[in-house]
């Protein structure tokens, strides 16, 4: 535990010099570190700041100085910028997932007293953070896992905050993330999420909804582009009036940005710089820890999965560059299987419906799995609180989440976003559209993976009567698996392939 004796002397900017001990402090100063211990700076919250390379220290405290005397307080050493922190401390740790986050406070703790809290800030598997809970509680000392969203502008300017674990420490530094936070009309994008670790585990479902959605605009623009023949400037245009309606949202709107950048490299000025990126997608993990939390709970969401698989094939690039070859080698056109003739304001709204209704599903699939965890480990989780703090700072932020607040608000134990009747409605009126896209898309030999997942999806849901009756008959005939009757209740099993004979041999 940590002594009372004095902090060393510290780095800051000139205002830091002046101001009160901070109460809160941040360790591990990368892009997303260093933009929110400005953020909270900026609000007018002192805060020391600790990284092992000292250059990124002194590079965060001149960035304060430039950008307006910020109250920072930089340290080159853990002992320095724990005891710096006016009690109860609290410590904010934004550096990579895994053994670095355990590293981190294995050079920390020594210095902090019962009651001080350590606040993990990244991508955090939630099962480490409630490792992290307990071995903290044996010391006397808080912890939270609390979720950051944004990137580097959002962490700048205000994030979506998703902190989960003991309340304690939230409520510690509450009037501080609730500054430093993206602003709404419901107020600042943070909520206590529960207990445990559930702020990550909704940070990991917020961005296996961020997978969904990233594929199916990609689709949108693949469909434009090969069917329609937009040019890059039309889809530039297409994005931003979408922007304007229903589809309002970050990466609509950062989509339209992209395609009006052109190539600096090149020289002629003609060229989009995305038609120069190579088609591999990155990934970090959070979208496949998704998915198999999805299969591990039983709640299906294939368009998260189809998007992590589309990652997954478009890694294969020099396969899929094989591929090609060899199918056009035996007859299989290079472009389009079939050229279709349709009027390009047509394609644009229909693709705008398809667009809609596809990404309600997928937000659908998030939500219920959110919820199958929260009932698994009894945290209570709020969806509807949940869809509010994503309206602002987050990389998922989008117009229709004040829609889907208010679904939950009318009926938090809605079973899917698609029988509540707004929506419900709304995907009735767009499945005509929806359908035509992702036809036209087969008929030419594109791939929309999201979209037709998304579809499947739908239409599975709300059938009642699917061939699953013909599935437990042939897991009965194999394996003796028993099956349920619609007109009795009860496990029934059959002798399948003994009463085949004899009916077939009664036959003959």
């Amino acid at each position: 535990m940590a002594s009372p004796a004095p902090a060393p002397p510290a780095a800051s900017s000139s205002a830091a010099g002046s101001a009160p001990p901070p109460r809160i402090g941040l360790a591990g100063l990368a892009t997303m570190g260093q933009n929110l211990a400005l953020n909270i700076a900026e609000k007018g919250f002192p805060i020391s700041v600790y990284n092992r390379t000292a250059a990124k220290v002194d590079a965060t405290v001149s960035r304060a100085e430039a950008e307006g005397a910020l109250p920072v307080l930089g340290h080159r050493d853990p002992r320095g910028f724990v005891l710096s922190l006016s009690r109860p401390r609290t410590v904010v740790l934004l550096v990579q997932a895994g053994r670095a986050v355990d590293a981190t406070i294995d050079a920390l703790v020594p210095y902090l007293d019962a009651g001080d809290a350590i606040v993990d800030g990244g991508n955090e598997w939630y099962q480490n953070t409630e490792r992290r809970i307990e071995e903290a509680a044996a010391r006397g000392i808080l912890y939270l896992g609390m979720g950051v969203s944004g990137g580097e502008e959002g962490a700048r300017n205000g994030p979506s905050l998703m902190p989960g674990g003991h309340v304690d420490a939230y409520n510690n530094i509450r009037d501080i993330l609730e500054k430093a936070a993206a602003q709404t009309e419901d107020g600042a994008c943070v909520t206590f999420v529960g207990p445990g670790g559930a702020g990550n585990f909704v940070k990991m479902v917020h961005n296996g909804i961020e997978y969904g959605d990233m594929q199916l605009i990609a689709e949108a623009y693949d469909v434009l582009r090969r069917v329609g023949g937009l040019s890059n400037s039309e889809i530039a245009d297409v994005f931003a009036e979408w922007n304007r309606g229903e589809l309002e949202s970050f990466l609509v709107e950062i989509t339209a940005d992209i395609f009006t950048v052109a190539d600096p490299l090149d020289g002629s000025g003609g060229g989009g710089l995305v038609d120069k990126i190579l088609d591999k997608t990155g990934m970090k993990g959070t979208g496949k820890w998704t998915v198999q939390q999805a299969a591990e709970l039983a709640i299906a969401a294939p368009t998260i999965a189809a998007s992590l698989d589309g990652r997954y094939l478009s890694g294969l690039k020099d396969e899929r560059v094989a591929a090609a070859g060899v199918l056009e080698a035996e007859g299989m056109p290079s472009g389009l299987l079939e050229t279709i003739n349709v009027d390009k304001k047509m394609l644009v709204d229909r693709v705008r419906q398809a667009l809609y209704a596809a990404k309600i599903c997928s937000y659908a699939q998030g939500m219920n799995l959110l919820r199958a965890k929260s009932v698994e480990k009894g945290w209570n989780l709020n969806l509807a609180e949940l869809a509010r703090i994503w309206k602002g700072g987050c990389i998922i932020r989008a117009k229709f989440l004040d829609r889907i607040k208010k679904a939950y608000d009318r009926n938090p134990e809605l079973a899917n976003l698609i029988v509540d009747r707004e929506f419900a409605r709304e995907m009735v009126q767009r499945q005509n559209a929806w359908r035509w896209v992702v036809a036209r898309a087969v008929e030419a030999g594109i791939s929309t993976p999201g979209m037709s997942a998304s579809l499947s999806y739908f239409d599975t849901y709300r059938c009642s009567r699917l061939p699953a009756n013909l599935i437990q008959a042939q897991r009965d005939l194999f394996g003796a698996h028993t099956y349920e009757r619609i007109d009795r209740p009860g496990s029934f099993h059959t002798e399948w392939t003994k009463l085949a004979r004899k009916s077939n041999g009664a036959a003959i």
